[in-house]
């Protein structure tokens, strides 16, 4: 994944989560339930690190604005 760089988190309401989950599904559900509480950038697809066991996803969040704002 590439670095988070400061615009990604440049005022209070901003935020970055990276989940790991153990296969795909788990990841896409976390960020589903994370994409109804406020406005998302998705992602959509997961990377794998090579000896890390399971799966990684990150998304953007803003906290400041409603779902689908």
């Amino acid at each position: 994944m590439k670095q988070i760089n400061e615009s990604h988190v440049a005022v209070p309401g901003l935020a970055v989560v990276e989940v790991a989950a153990a296969d795909d599904d788990t990841a896409f559900a976390v960020q589903e339930l994370l994409g109804a509480r406020c406005a998302i950038a998705p992602s959509d697809h997961t990377t794998r690190a090579p000896g890390e066991p399971g799966v990684r996803l990150r998304c953007f969040l803003d906290l400041r604005q409603a779902p689908d704002a």
